[in-house]
């Protein structure tokens, strides 16, 4: 079987701060501020250049430093470089890039983390330090995965360790693949043997809801502490029901797959770029994180061996799965072609879905392994409460 890697990043936080840690962030923020003007200045874009030319004049002027912080503040001043050019290009960005974030990535050689201990040892000017964090139910999951990267992080909660791990898992090859339509207020599923399940999410009504609670916070409150504290405690409830929502989705995604071994997701990568519709609607779709949902979906399916494919989104819903032709529209939510078939809308994008994966791999689709009726199809739907347990 193929072997895949997967990340995950966990948080850890830090029981207290102990003395030189402000210190710390303070000298690497102005390292990575100086890199950043230097890239800048010299339009340097390339890590190991930028490294080269800068290492040995910083090394000298912070001997106490462990020479791994200049080796990962060039990496971070590199790439908020590269994302400045881009914004530029763009017309999203004016003057220079600045590093504001009281954040220090770590590489391998400036921290260990032992999580039976509860302890994070970290290398600094002054010596080895000793963190202690506090533990949680799902650090107990990544006891056998490999560390990698991290970054720590302070804000007015306090201070965090985000930390990079990675396994290796197998992945069985399928040519049998579960098509999956992602929408706005709904999942549909188009499955090899010809059935179509739709889950109802009601995700548009939770994200309309929380926005317009905050519109009339800043309609009532017009500034000050107490609106800020307002709007984030109504920010982090509506984040944690919608990351609930997601889990819940993709265990039952990744549980009617497993038997059939393959998913298909389309490739929404530059969706946004793409949208033009009234100020609502793109208001509506911006704050629909769909490339979230589909990581949630990937790593998922890996750790159970289900492989993840990701297909071009081009005309899904607007093709016939049946003979190619034009769809045109047929009611609300239904389409139709000259062929006689008819079906909703989100089982045509679910079924092309799939069957773009399994052209993709070379697969030919006899007629009789398709749902070939012509009369209107309509998907088995369920509902899932975002906040308590999936019904089924």
């Amino acid at each position: 079987m193929p072997s895949e890697t997967i990340k995950l990043t966990a948080k850890f936080k830090l029981k207290t701060e102990p003395e030189g840690l402000e210190d710390l962030f303070t000298l690497y923020q102005e390292i990575v501020n100086f890199l950043i003007t230097y890239a800048f200045e010299n339009n340097i874009t390339s890590f190991y250049r930028l490294k080269k030319e800068t290492y040995k004049s910083l090394r000298e002027q912070y001997p106490e430093l462990p020479s791994h912080y200049i080796h990962t503040a060039c990496q971070m001043a590199t790439s908020i470089y590269k994302s400045y050019r881009k914004r530029k290009r763009k017309g999203k960005a004016n003057g220079k890039p600045i590093f504001k974030k009281q954040v220090i990535m770590l590489d391998d050689h400036l921290f260990k983390l032992d999580l039976e201990e509860g302890i994070i040892k970290l290398s600094t000017p002054s010596g080895r330090l000793e963190l202690e964090f506090y533990p949680a139910k799902h650090h107990e999951k990544f006891r056998e995965w490999k560390i990698g990267q991290a970054w720590l992080v302070k804000n007015p909660k306090g201070v965090f360790l985000h930390v990079v791990f990675s396994k290796e898992v197998e992945v069985r090859e399928s040519k049998a693949v579960v098509g999956v339509d992602l929408n706005e207020n709904n999942v549909t599923l188009s499955l090899p043997d010809g059935e179509f399940i739709q889950i109802i999410t009601h995700e548009r009504e939770i994200r309309t809801g929380y926005f317009l609670k905050r519109r009339r916070i800043q309609k009532k409150i017009r500034s000050g502490k107490k609106r800020k504290w307002i709007l984030e405690k109504y920010g982090m409830r509506e984040r944690n029901r919608i990351n609930d929502l997601y889990h819940k989705l993709a265990n039952k995604i990744v549980e009617l797959a497993e038997k059939y071994g393959g998913i298909t997701l389309e490739d929404l990568t530059e969706i946004r770029n793409t949208i033009r519709y009234s100020a609502e609607m793109n208001g509506r779709l911006h704050r629909w994180s769909f490339r979230r949902l589909q990581a949630i979906i990937e790593y998922k399916a890996k750790l159970k061996g289900v492989s993840v494919v990701f297909v071009d989104p081009a005309r899904t819903s607007s093709l016939c799965p049946i003979c190619g032709g034009k769809l045109v529209p047929n009611g609300r939510r239904v389409l139709k072609c000259e062929c006689g078939f008819e079906a909703d809308r989100d089982v045509v994008g679910s079924w092309n879905i799939r069957l773009k994966a399994l052209k993709m791999w070379g697969v030919s689709v006899p007629p009789e392994s398709q749902p070939m009726k012509t009369g209107g199809w309509k998907p088995t739907r369920y509902e899932i409460n975002a906040l308590h347990a999936l019904y089924w």
